[in-house]
């Protein structure tokens, strides 16, 4: 699929169909391509976790995910993403290199995970990034260290619906030349 048509297609899918749940290997596929992302002095500190057996997926909706988001992830599977803390934007001292600090580990992930969506879209996957979600109970459930933060939550499955593409704001608005 050409680049452009791909990132304006893909969109936020909040329902799944019970056919066609990815495999292993597919998932194993997004989190690669996310790998290729670009990191903070290629700390590469991006750090996912796959539920891809459906009994721990429904355990983890059930009880870390809020009502709206239990419902929106039914039928797929998850991938909880976390940063280790503390590496990228710091020096080998563990002082953070500017004023950003911890938030670099918060923007490299977010690569990564633009990443692992664009590629669950080109291999006709629907994904929906969920930051609304119980940290510390997927902690204790996934047996996460200390040393990572919980992002996100991310769904991906068959796609059971055709979202729309919602207006983006004209140029203008969001950018300054000088």
């Amino acid at each position: 699929m050409e680049f452009q048509k791909l990132i304006e297609s893909r969109r936020s899918v909040r329902k799944y169909t019970a056919e066609g749940r990815p495999t292993r290997e597919q998932i194993g596929e997004l989190i690669a391509a996310a790998q290729e992302a670009p990191s903070w002095k290629n700390s590469q500190t991006a750090r996912f976790y796959c539920l891809v057996s459906e009994d721990i997926c429904n355990k983890l909706r059930e009880e870390c995910l809020p009502g709206f988001n239990r419902e929106r992830a039914e039928n797929a599977v998850l991938i909880v993403t976390t940063f280790v803390h503390t590496r990228a934007g710091f020096d080998k001292e563990g002082n953070p290199d500017n004023e950003v600090g911890n938030g670099w580990g918060f923007y490299d992930l977010g690569l990564n995970n633009e990443i692992l969506v664009l590629k669950a879209a080109e291999l006709g996957l629907g994904t929906l990034i969920m930051g609304i979600r119980d940290g510390e109970k997927i902690r204790g459930l996934l047996d996460i260290p200390e040393s990572e933060t919980v992002v996100s939550v991310i769904a991906v499955g068959a796609p059971d619906e055709q979202p729309i593409r919602p207006k983006r704001r004209a140029l203008e608005d969001v950018a300054k030349f000088f």
